[in-house]
């Protein structure tokens, strides 16, 4: 009996909820899983399952084995990648998951690159605002904004974004051009819901060294920043965009900034920047190809945006 084997397919199993699934993900067929699940149940003298025609479920006693034996298939892969000189070419699957505005703007553009200098890496992106598990489904790495961070997580900072607060020309013509923070209180405001906890995300300012939060009444919500930009474009109010997103709106006139360097209130109020990091479970699993990602990620982006 190959033990390895055996709790390899229990656990891919308990994650995906079938034999099918989860020999789909080990590439074998699922008669050859169940008959692993079945030897590591002899073996251990326990039913790690409960089977029927239409669901299958773990046990009492097969949900405290998933907790002692989970690690094992991770540890393996970071002794290996341990044992690896630390100059060989990245190589293998990297799943990594991105905050979806980041991902969709400033890191999906970077990717073929990566690939392109290291082809023996299998890159795959996953989009998302909500929190990941990077155990459960099988991500290397995350790209997050500071709000996404969580108790436990290994987080590198790698950028420092600037946010810009805009509008449409003929919005600001019709409400006027707000000249400082305060003002915002009088407009109408698109403000994003995080959907991980629901809450907007704060606008935050920077001034004589101290931070505080503009008050804004929400005109309209969304959770999907593209959709907030669209609005903006449409007239609907002020929002703030990531520069990476707002860049084309500006460059086409669509979107007009607000607290400009140069403007009486922007000098002295400046928009706090998105923060981001890059995000593992472990130190252990910041592999070779991982750190090549955040290499690639850093070099890739503006010089202005980087951080030590």
């Amino acid at each position: 009996m190959n033990i390895l084997q055996s709790i390899r397919s229990f656990i891919r199993t308990a994650d995906a909820g079938s034999l099918a699934a989860a020999a789909r993900t080990l590439g074998v067929s699922a008669a050859a899983v169940g008959q692993n699940i079945a030897r590591l149940e002899a073996h251990l003298g326990v039913r790690l399952f409960n089977r029927t025609t239409r669901q299958l479920a773990l046990t009492e006693r097969g949900a405290v084995y998933l907790a002692q034996v989970r690690h094992i298939e991770r540890d393996l892969l970071r002794a290996q990648a341990a044992v690896t000189a630390l100059d060989a070419a990245p190589e293998g699957r990297l799943r990594i998951a991105s905050s979806t505005a980041f991902g969709r703007h400033a890191l999906a553009p970077l990717l073929p690159g990566l690939q392109a200098r290291y082809p023996r890496l299998a890159v795959e992106l996953l989009l998302t605002d909500r929190s990941v598990d990077h155990a459960h489904e099988d991500v290397d790495v995350s790209i997050r904004i500071e709000p996404q961070l969580e108790e436990g997580l290994v987080a590198r900072p790698i950028a420092q974004v600037p946010f810009v607060f805009c509008a449409a020309p003929s919005y600001l013509a019709e409400a006027g051009m707000p000249s400082t923070p305060e003002a915002l209180r009088a407009h109408r405001c698109l403000l994003f819901r995080h959907p991980r906890d629901g809450r907007y995300l704060r606008w935050g300012f920077v001034r004589d060294g101290q931070r505080f939060d503009a008050e804004v009444s929400p005109a309209l919500v969304g959770d999907d920043i593209d959709a907030l930009a669209a609005m903006a474009v449409a007239g609907g109010g002020i929002t703030r965009l990531a520069a990476f997103v707002a860049a084309p709106y500006l460059a086409r006139g669509e979107l007009q900034a607000l607290f400009e360097p140069g403007d009486a209130g922007g000098a002295h109020a400046a928009p706090e920047p998105m923060r981001l990091f890059l995000c593992v479970n472990d130190r252990r699993d910041l592999t070779p190809k991982v750190r090549a990602l955040m290499r690639h990620i850093v070099e890739g982006l503006p010089a202005a945006w980087r951080v030590a």
